[in-house]
C-alpha cells in the first residue's frame, strides 16, 4: 500500500460506497488515500476544520471521515499521513472522533491518544427547531489526538562569521 492524492469528489464518492454509518463530510482542507501496486483505491481519509467550533481555532483540523474496504493497515497508514500533512502545512493539532463500539486500534496503531468520551446525547431537535435525528445523536463518542512529534526540531544553526573584509551582502537586497 503506498499514499495518493485523492480529489474531493472521488473520496465523497469512496465515502458513499464504503463508509458504515455516515455520509461523506460538506467540506475539506484535503484528503489521501491508499492505493496498491495496481493503482486501486482502498481507503480514504478527508480532513477538514473542525466540526465543533469549540476547537476550529484556526490551528486545528479534524480527520471527518475515514473509509476503507477492509484492506488490512489501510486506516493506520492514512491516519499517521493526515498528521503529517497537516503539520506541514502549519497545524499544530488534529482530531477525530470514534463512535462507541468502534475499537480504536487504528488510531492506536497511528500512535494516536485517547483524550475524552463524550456522553451520548438526546438529538439536537427542539420544538422552535426541529431537526431530523443525526447520526451521533444517541451515541457515545470518543475524541482522539494526533501524537506529538517524537522530537522537537532543533533550532537552525548559526551562520558562519564572514572573513575579514568580505563586503558581500549574506542576501540580496
Amino acid at each position: 500500500m503506498h499514499l495518493v492524492p485523492v480529489r474531493s469528489r472521488d473520496a465523497k464518492d469512496f465515502v458513499r460506497a464504503w463508509h458504515r454509518h455516515h455520509p461523506p463530510p460538506a467540506g475539506q482542507v484535503f484528503a489521501v488515500g491508499a492505493a496498491d501496486e495496481d493503482g486501486i483505491l482502498h481507503a480514504v481519509a478527508i480532513v477538514g476544520r473542525p466540526v465543533a467550533r469549540h476547537y476550529d481555532n484556526g490551528a486545528t483540523l479534524e480527520v471527518t471521515r475515514t473509509a476503507t474496504d477492509g484492506t488490512r493497515n489501510a486506516n493506520s497508514l492514512l491516519l499517521g499521513a493526515a498528521w503529517r500533512a497537516a503539520k506541514a502545512l502549519g497545524y499544530t493539532r488534529l482530531i477525530t472522533f470514534t463512535q462507541a463500539g468502534e475499537s480504536g486500534a487504528s488510531l492506536r496503531g497511528a500512535g494516536w491518544r485517547l483524550i475524552a468520551e463524550r456522553p451520548a446525547r438526546a438529538g439536537w431537535h427542539t420544538p422552535s427547531r426541529p431537526r431530523a435525528g443525526h447520526g451521533t445523536d444517541h451515541t457515545a463518542r470518543f475524541l482522539w489526538e494526533a501524537p506529538e512529534p517524537h522530537h522537537r526540531r532543533s533550532p537552525e544553526p548559526a551562520l558562519p562569521a564572514r572573513p575579514a573584509g568580505h563586503d558581500l551582502p549574506r542576501r540580496r537586497p
